[in-house]
């Protein structure tokens, strides 16, 4: 019989207090939290999933079918529709303003790449991940989402690949857990300086990472830093009735760290 998911995490919050010493440490207590979190985190999703079936609820990617379980991180937020939600308005800015192509790499299950194949529907996503379990999930995704003609997905993306899309009006989003460094290099790829990027960056994993995309990118961009905010949403009222801690850990995104994001749009003229 499979382990369920509350023994799962039960069996962990058990070995890492079995290895603890008489006096643990803030760090050894944080990680508890975390495990514990995370299992209520899912739990929570599961309720959802009970409620609402696997569906979008809310945000710019409303009603987008989705998964029920996530390639990476925390899946409620994304059903609940608050995930990344500091992105928002700056999505629905590169919608209007025409975007012909998007570039997505880090897709994961295509949370990015079909709710933005569904909001830009003259757009072609190419989503790229070096996972072959989240290339397959973003694949069934789109197919059930009725945008796989336009979802075309791959493995690595060499950082001189933004030169097969120069002159298209291009949004790149990049999430890959500090290889952003390595993906986003404007010397290997120029066609970059005419391009609207959207990276998330890892000091966390990769140290410097912010500072070296802000260097790279400011000849050629304007730069907005996001930082993740309290969150406010249409809370549905089976969430209503649950303590305010489940309300937390509902919007939780399961960062070990602050990952800021850079909003980054080419300089008229540059």
């Amino acid at each position: 019989m499979a382990m369920s998911m509350t023994t799962h995490y039960g069996a962990l919050a058990r070995q890492r207090i079995a290895a603890w010493p008489p006096e643990p440490s803030a760090e050894e207590l944080n990680e508890l939290l975390r495990t514990l979190g995370r299992w209520r985190s899912r739990m929570l999703a599961n309720t959802f999933i009970a409620h609402h079936g696997a569906q979008v609820l809310g945000g710019p990617f409303a009603g987008m079918a989705y998964a029920s379980e996530a390639a990476e991180g925390a899946l409620i937020p994304r059903l609940l529709g608050t995930y990344e939600s500091e992105l928002h308005p700056h999505l629905a800015a590169f919608a209007a303003a025409g975007i012909d192509t998007v570039i997505d790499v880090g897709c994961a299950e295509g949370y990015y790449a079909v709710g933005l194949a569904r909001l830009m529907p003259k757009a072609m996503v190419h989503a790229y991940d070096i996972d072959e379990n989240a290339r397959l999930a973003c694949a069934d995704l789109a197919a059930r989402n009725g945008v796989a003609e336009r979802v075309l997905i791959g493995g690595a993306f060499a950082p001189d690949g933004f030169e097969a899309f120069a002159g298209r009006r291009v949004l790149v989003m990049v999430d890959a857990e500090g290889a952003e460094v390595d993906i986003l290099q404007p010397a290997l790829s120029p066609a970059l300086g005419g391009m609207n990027v959207i990276v998330e960056t890892h000091d966390v994993y990769r140290a410097g990472a912010l500072a070296s995309m802000i260097e790279r990118f400011s000849p050629t961009h304007d730069i907005v830093r996001v930082d993740q905010q309290p969150k406010t949403f249409d809370m549905p009222d089976w969430l209503k009735a649950l303590p305010h801690l489940d309300h937390l850990l509902a919007v939780w995104e399961w960062r070990v760290r602050p990952t800021p994001w850079l909003v980054m749009t080419p300089r008229a003229g540059g």
